[in-house]
Parts: C-alpha cells; sequence; structure tokens
C-alpha cells in the first residue's frame, strides 16, 4: 500500500474561528514538510479558483451559505515551486487542476509545459509532478471565461454539456502537451444520444429544446465547441515532460479511455465512490490504460481517505476510538454549518460512518478491511480541522504506528 498526503487549506469557520490567510499557508507549509519529512510518497493540493464569498451576488451561485473560502491555493505551479524549496524528496499533485477556467485547455498546457522547461535548469529538475485535471467542482469558477449554459437545453442538461466540455479541453490539453500542431478543427465534435440519459423522458425533452437551437443532427444531440482557434503549437518545443505525471478527474468511463488514445491518464475516485464501480474502473483500465505507461497499477487510482486519529497516553482503546469519533463528529457538524448555514444531524452521522477514524489499531484494522494491499491512500489530515498540531500528530502517528500495523496485518 502507498500513502499520500491530501491538503485542503480550507479557509473556513471551525467552532467559531477562521485562521487568517497567512495563518492557513503557515500551517501548510509547516505540515507539508513534516510529510515530507516522515515519508509520505505525494503531497495532493486541492486548487480552488474566484472567491466563495463573492460568488453568492452572482446568477451562479452554488454554495450560497458557506462561510469562509473553500480553498486558497490558486496555481499548483507557482505551489509546486514553493513546495518544492522547503521539501526534500515529496512529489506534489493537484487534485484537480480545472482546466476549463483561467484560459482554457491551450493556457493550461501552455504554463505547464515551461515549468516543466525552467525546472530542469534548478535544483528540483528530479522533483517529480502529478497532475490532476478535470473541469472543476463548482460552474462559478467557469462561467468567466465563457463555458457556461449557451441556450435553455444546455441550461436543462449541464452537467452532461460540461462532460464532453472536459471531453474536448481535456484532447486539447493532452495533445498539445504532446507537442503536435492543433487547431479546433481537428477536435471530433461532441453528441449526446438517448444513452447518455437517465431516462427516456429527460432524452425527448432534451432533443425537442435542441432542435430549436439547431443542435438535433441526425438523431443525436450536437454539443456546440466550447474552444475555437486556428492552428498552434507550444513552445518550448523540446521540454522535458519524463517527471509529469497525469490524472483526469471523471467516473465518466469514456473520458478515461479517450484522454488514454492521447497520453497515459490515471484516473481519480471520490471517498465516496461504491466498491463495486472502484472494481469495475480497475478491471477495465487495465484493457484501455496507454500502452506508453506499462501496465495498469492499481495504486495509479488514489483512495481518498478521511482520517481522524487519537493516541492519547493514558487513554484505553475503546476511549480513543469514543475521541477520534468526536473530533470527526465536530469536523462534519462543522462543514455542514459552513456549507448549508445549518446542521442536518443524519447527514452528519453518515458522513462519521464513512471516515476512518479511532485509535491506531482501529484505524489499522479499518483499513486493512475497506482498501486493497496494493491502493494508494490519499490520507486527509487538515478535514475542517484548523489546529495544527493536531493535524502534525495525526500524520506522524499514522507514519510511526497506524502503518507498522497495517504492513503487519498484510504479513499474516
Amino acid at each position: 500500500m502507498k500513502y499520500d498526503v491530501f491538503f485542503s487549506i480550507s479557509q473556513t469557520a471551525v467552532d467559531g474561528h477562521t485562521p487568517t490567510t497567512s495563518e492557513m499557508f503557515e500551517n501548510f507549509f509547516d505540515q507539508v514538510k513534516l510529510a515530507d519529512d516522515l515519508g509520505y510518497e505525494t503531497a495532493w493540493v486541492a486548487e480552488t479558483h474566484l472567491s466563495c464569498q463573492t460568488q453568492k451576488k452572482t446568477s451562479f451561485r452554488v454554495v450560497p451559505e458557506f462561510s469562509g473560502e473553500i480553498g486558497l491555493n490558486t496555481d499548483i505551479l507557482q505551489m509546486a515551486a514553493a513546495i518544492f524549496d522547503q521539501t526534500k524528496q515529496i512529489k506534489v499533485g493537484s487534485a484537480i487542476r480545472n482546466i476549463i477556467c483561467n484560459g482554457g485547455p491551450v493556457a493550461h498546457a501552455e504554463a505547464l509545459k515551461t515549468f516543466m522547461t525552467l525546472k530542469q535548469f534548478g535544483p528540483h529538475k528530479d522533483r517529480e509532478l502529478e497532475i490532476g485535471f478535470a473541469a472543476g467542482r463548482f460552474d462559478f469558477t467557469n462561467a468567466p471565461y465563457g463555458v457556461r449554459p449557451r441556450n435553455e437545453w444546455e441550461m436543462s442538461f449541464w452537467h452532461m454539456v460540461k462532460s464532453k466540455a472536459l471531453e474536448e479541453a481535456a484532447e486539447i490539453f493532452l495533445r498539445l502537451l504532446k507537442g503536435e500542431e492543433l487547431s479546433s478543427s481537428m477536435i471530433a465534435p461532441k453528441f449526446l444520444n438517448a444513452s447518455d440519459f437517465r431516462s427516456k423522458e429527460d432524452w425527448e425533452k432534451a432533443s425537442k429544446m435542441a432542435k430549436v437551437e439547431g443542435d438535433y443532427e441526425g438523431g443525436e444531440i450536437k454539443v456546440q465547441k466550447f474552444f475555437d482557434f486556428e492552428i498552434l503549437s507550444l513552445i518550448p518545443l523540446d521540454a522535458d515532460m519524463s517527471k509529469l505525471h497525469l490524472t483526469v478527474g471523471t467516473h465518466d468511463p469514456k473520458i478515461q479511455e479517450h484522454c488514454n488514445r492521447f497520453w497515459p491518464t490515471k484516473v481519480f475516485n471520490l471517498s465516496i465512490t461504491p466498491p463495486k464501480v472502484i472494481e469495475e474502473t480497475h478491471l477495465r483500465m487495465q484493457e484501455v490504460f496507454s500502452k506508453e505507461g506499462g501496465p495498469w497499477r492499481r495504486w495509479y487510482m488514489p483512495r481518498t481517505a478521511m482520517i481522524f486519529l487519537d493516541d492519547t497516553s493514558g487513554l484505553s482503546r475503546e476511549e480513543k476510538n469514543e475521541k477520534a469519533k468526536l473530533k470527526a463528529h465536530s469536523a462534519w457538524e462543522n462543514y455542514w454549518k459552513a456549507m448549508a448555514g445549518t446542521i442536518d444531524q443524519s447527514k452528519v452521522d453518515n458522513a462519521v460512518n464513512s471516515t476512518i477514524y479511532g485509535s491506531p489499531e482501529d484505524v489499522a484494522d479499518k483499513i486493512s478491511v475497506k482498501y486493497h494491499p496494493h491502493d494508494k491512500l490519499m490520507l486527509w489530515f487538515d478535514f475542517n480541522n484548523h489546529d495544527n498540531n493536531d493535524v502534525k500528530n495525526a500524520m506522524s502517528t499514522f507514519k510511526e504506528k497506524v502503518i507498522p500495523l497495517i504492513d503487519a496485518y498484510g504479513k499474516n
């Protein structure tokens, strides 16, 4: 099993206290340096764009009750440079980089290629970069860049249109990173058909609306392109991309397979992804993963795991479990209060039950049961927790006590 750490850098109120931006970043860099010292493999950093507070004033507001900022990292490339400067070996990853906002896939591919080029000429030339990419969680971050519903049928079925926008953007992004000369006319048009819809009624409704806009062709709905450009290619032409690894953040099998036509592309999952879907994805990726990347490995799909640990001296195992459960409960209460302005106790209880909490022994037990011995875990210690020492203690305890227990289980 492999172990990474996920950092959210979420500046939200916890028990009535919202840290300053300086406090947030001071804690983050303190924690990422410890992760490096402890030997965790990758520091995955959440990426967020535009203020959640200001989005409340827009027509695209999606978290109208949120207090604070969901994340503070807006650019993984600048963040990676800062992390590399303060650490020795840990890889840096984005979870995820939105390739639709901030100029779209051409701009993101160019920025990434430039970063990989410049990195060759400094002390971090051998450090590795893991770029997770997708279309972004919140539509208000994409709207200023023209990726928004353009007519009534797109408005009604935006989640499906957005998926096609990601498929389009991903192909542009990957082909330009490979060094191709490319124009938007070389990207195949995207279509939706009846099999893409959850019900016959939805398909019929979308088809009728699309006909009004002239987007219905030959029994399919054509999704007009979002990115229109004449032939171009990126510079520098001969960038060394050998230390770059890519992961797409989507559960759409078509997009996962499409990306691997152009670049060895791993996949993300959500913490709530059912085990059946996880196993089906592994089987499918064994067939479609780009041959350039070698055989598919189970750790190519990181598994998100929220960790709430307690190892207080003098407490029994049962008392540590109860204390850890209270930590998880408090974290989820603060989350739902920030997201919805109120607390739904049933949601809190369900969320707590889906996390990994307890003493080192119980956390090791739960992980050994829930995960495959060859999985890669993205351990999330800072979820709604601004207590820097508590987060660091959990990171240390996991590395020093939990992992040896998991290893021991694997040998028995």
